[in-house]
């Protein structure tokens, strides 16, 4: 058992999602303590971090930083390769979603992570979403009663094609892969998995190199799950739509963690997570409906189970098996969609089966 009660912090990459999403709870919750990164923003890290020992690339900070954990926030094509050297290292890792883009490499770094003894896990931090939290409430409780139709949206108003490499022709590259692990995942947790998939995954503006819309129906014996994201919704987003035997629930609008990070807030803010009551979402019966107040989101939970995970041997917040599944969906997604066929989940060897 470990006798540490601190976890040295390396983080390989500087960009959006390292400072919106990690460091702001690496820096505010004990026992971590961020050391290392490695990127070509050198300056601005110093000037920020003077105390963060800052190599240009990832193998020189594997090499020389002591770190205990590190996480990666690399395009989605580095994945594999990166945690692969993690985990050589003897070091834990992170990896932001999705875990990898093909099955095998992530059935490899889960014999490794074994292999080593070392967390591996992946940040499916929407699983800590306030919006969502009140939908397993709302089902856990029997409100809806039994679920017959769920949907589920992560659309925007991006019309235009940003230059970035999340929308550049790069494995792992277009939206199935940025925010179809977010739904996928959360579809899995509350209803484990479908037995067949029928995708819609396409490219609707003309400038782009890879695909911005995707449309899934999750087949279950007893319900039908259809997670969506479009580059066209103006309008206020949709984000839960959950019909049951009992009544339905409606959801507009994202949890606002996100954007009080980009805003400069951090999650030891009193309030946090806290959505406001305009925000709510109304659940509808047949005597009439009534708002219901949101759970409180919080992101930092990953982080403290992942401590725990670490120091003490405790359950891993987001297991790399679990994440695998995910990818297996989303590959079946995208033979689905090619092939305009529905396809069958063969889940006997999965680890949500």
């Amino acid at each position: 058992m470990p006798t540490t009660t601190e976890i040295k912090t390396a983080i390989i990459g500087y960009g959006f999602s390292a400072t919106t999403f990690h460091l702001p709870f690496i820096l505010n919750l004990p026992p971590f303590r961020f050391t290392a990164v490695s990127t070509s923003k050198g300056e601005q890290v110093r000037q920020q971090h003077p105390d963060v020992a800052v190599y240009s690339d990832a193998e020189t900070l594997l090499t020389k930083s002591d770190a205990d954990l590190v996480i990666i926030t690399a395009p989605n094509d580095v994945h594999f390769a990166l945690a692969k050297r993690v985990l050589q290292q003897g070091k834990h890792v992170v990896m932001e979603k999705p875990f990898v883009t093909r099955v095998e490499q992530g059935e490899e770094l889960i014999v490794l992570a074994r292999q080593q003894q070392r967390v591996l896990s992946v940040y499916h931090n929407r699983r800590w979403d306030g919006d969502f939290l009140t939908v397993q409430k709302l089902i856990a409780e029997g409100r809806l009663g039994t679920v017959r139709y769920f949907e589920s949206h992560f659309d925007r108003f991006r019309p235009e094609v940003r230059k970035r490499w999340r929308e550049s022709a790069v494995e792992g590259g277009g939206i199935l892969f940025d925010l179809g692990p977010h739904l996928i995942d959360q579809a899995l947790q509350l209803f484990g998995l479908p037995t067949a998939i029928t995708a819609q995954v396409r490219t609707l503006r003309p400038q782009a190199e890879v695909d911005d819309f995707f449309h899934l129906t999750l087949h279950y014996p007893d319900r039908l799950a259809v997670l969506r994201s479009s580059p066209f919704c103006a309008s206020p987003n949709l984000r839960f739509e959950v019909q049951g035997t009992a009544g339905s629930y409606v959801k507009h609008g994202l949890d606002p963690q996100e954007d009080r990070l980009k805003a400069g807030l951090l999650p030891v803010t009193a309030n946090w997570g806290h959505e406001a009551s305009e925000q709510y979402g109304q659940l509808y019966a047949a005597d009439g409906h009534t708002l219901v107040t949101t759970e409180t989101g919080g992101y930092q939970h990953y982080f403290q189970q992942l401590a725990q995970a670490i120091l003490e041997g405790g359950e891993v917040p987001v297991r790399a098996e679990h994440a695998l599944d995910n990818i297996r969906l989303i590959q079946l997604a995208l033979q689905s969609s090619a092939s305009g066929q529905t396809i069958a989940v063969d889940g006997s060897e999965w680890s949500l089966s």
